[in-house]
């Protein structure tokens, strides 16, 4: 009951009839749906996704009637469900036609090939970084869980640290982005506390990179510099090289931080190449 008064006062607020907004709770249920199908590589029954996503069975029904009318889900020989071809072909149309992803990965592949490690490409997004581009080297049986589009916090990466430099100049301002809630501890090296975080940043501002030393993840470390690709005085986003620590220990991916901004060329800024 308390659920549904909030809606209606956030309908009227915005405007809205009691139409309109039984549509928009309908389609955020749709996307619910739709998201949760993205978990499902191999497809997943109706079953299981109503019980996944706590919601009554018809109205799961519902959702995948309208998700595969569109194209987006469809419904394999064993009826289960799974992501749509037409959403494939979205996804990564849209994901190939971005300019800085196709500017990034000539550098991401060098960068692969060179150190045998994995490289990205990430930019900000609140208190996550979103991984835009990832190249795997073409040698080496192990390789990082990363994806494309896929998060991690922002205060556990290098890349993350590196952004938040240039959007966090002082103490005051990492205090009110930390805010009551804290930040999580990825490992037992994560920069949990607002001085080691200030700290953190007030070093990348004076070196021009971040580091990640399992940070993030046990036995991962990573460099991480800065990209310029629509302005010269904040970056876009990130390039990292990261790898296992037993096979590229950190310090030989600090001691190769300008040949990494050299590969980056004009997109890492002042002293590419």
């Amino acid at each position: 009951m308390l659920e549904t008064t909030r809606s209606t006062n956030d309908a009227a607020s915005a405007g809205l009839s009691a139409t309109d907004e039984a549509r928009l709770v309908g389609s955020d249920r749709v996307l619910a749906v739709l998201k949760e199908l993205a978990g499902h590589p191999d497809g997943v029954g109706l079953e299981e996704l109503t019980r996944t996503m706590g919601s009554p069975k018809p109205t799961v029904h519902r959702a995948l009637v309208a998700l595969r009318r569109a194209g987006l889900a469809e419904q394999n020989a064993h009826g289960h469900y799974l992501l749509g071809d037409e959403f494939l072909r979205l996804a990564f149309t849209h994901h190939e036609a971005r300019p800085e992803h196709v500017r990034i990965r000539p550098a991401l592949e060098q960068l692969a090939a060179r150190y045998g490690e994995t490289a990205h490409y990430a930019v900000l997004d609140g208190r996550d970084v979103v991984y835009r581009a990832k190249v795997d080297p073409t040698v080496g049986a192990l390789r990082l869980t990363s994806t494309i589009g896929g998060r991690n916090p922002a205060h556990a990466t290098g890349v993350g640290k590196l952004l938040l430099a240039y959007h966090l100049p002082t103490r005051a301002a990492v205090a009110d982005w930390v805010g009551a809630e804290g930040l999580v501890r990825r490992t037992p090296h994560t920069r949990c506390t607002v001085d080691d975080l200030h700290r953190d940043l007030e070093e990348i501002r004076e070196r021009g990179f971040a580091t990640d030393d399992q940070e993030n993840e046990t036995g991962i470390n990573c460099v991480a510099l800065p990209v310029y690709s629509t302005s010269s005085g904040t970056p876009s986003g990130s390039v990292s090289v990261s790898g296992l620590r037993y096979r590229t220990p950190l310090q030989v991916l600090v001691d190769a931080v300008d040949e990494i901004r050299g590969t980056l060329g004009s997109l890492g800024g002042p002293g590419g190449e």
